[in-house]
């Protein structure tokens, strides 16, 4: 029996009064992987934001109804204590944040939020320590600050770091493979695989038919201007590898 996960309802969404979501519908059960592809601007990333809770993106119409939840105007952080994570295309920069510290803060809050035992630093440390060896992360950039000086493949490791750690009900994954090389890239897939199953779901948002080869997704959705227009399986994203949007547009 599937539960669905996320189910979003002619959703509609503007930035500085600019429309970019013009009724978007989206229904994810648990233990699914979800791709979206689209065009630049076509609102992949929005949707994205708006389903975390991005302050700087106003709702207009629609709901947004997460694990039995209406979240549509839901502060983020509640989002991501009920469940949701997002990897971001662009990861920030925090100057004067260890990194540890703040993945042990954000750990800590949801296992609090959760009525679970907290981590002291000691302990966090080698818990995390044992999940960068799994990414092939070098364990000094957890004394460093939040994302300062890391490289583009780095950050995004840095992304699957916090998604392994959070072990959130859905993870919205936003171009995690722009500026990965070829072994970052399956070593970054094999982790997202070994943390998939039947109790969460993946979106995966992308504009290469690469990393879903390594990572197969159950449904392939396609975007363009600002609603999903399309929706296949992998084959779909194969046809956009070999002939372009023109084929599904």
């Amino acid at each position: 029996m599937n539960h669905t996960l996320l189910k979003i309802t002619n959703l509609h969404a503007n930035i500085e009064k600019n429309p970019i979501l013009k009724g978007v519908n989206l229904s994810i059960n648990k233990g699914e992987i979800h791709a979206i592809m689209g065009t630049n601007g076509s609102g992949k990333s929005t949707l994205a934001k708006v389903i975390a809770g991005h302050p700087s993106y106003q709702v207009t119409q629609g709901s947004i109804v997460f694990d039995t939840k209406e979240v549509t105007y839901m502060e983020p952080e509640q989002r991501a204590i009920n469940g949701l994570f997002l990897a971001f295309q662009y990861p920030v920069e925090i100057p004067g944040v260890s990194n540890s510290d703040f993945l042990r803060i954000a750990y800590n809050t949801k296992r609090k939020a959760n009525s679970e035992i907290e981590l002291d630093p000691l302990s966090f440390f080698n818990f995390i320590s044992k999940e960068t060896r799994s990414i092939k992360m070098d364990e000094k950039f957890l004394a460093r600050n939040v994302n300062e000086g890391f490289s583009g493949g780095e950050k995004k490791k840095n992304e699957i770091l916090q998604m392994t750690m959070l072990n959130s009900k859905l993870s919205i994954l936003d171009e995690m493979d722009s500026g990965l090389d070829v072994d970052a890239l399956k070593i970054i897939s094999k982790k997202i695989n070994s943390l998939a199953n039947s109790n969460n779901a993946i979106v995966i948002i992308t504009h290469y038919y690469k990393i879903l080869e390594y990572i197969m997704p159950d449904y392939v959705h396609v975007m363009k201007n600002g609603k999903i227009t399309h929706t296949g399986d992998i084959n779909t994203a194969k046809l956009i590898e070999d002939n372009g949007y023109k084929s599904v547009y």
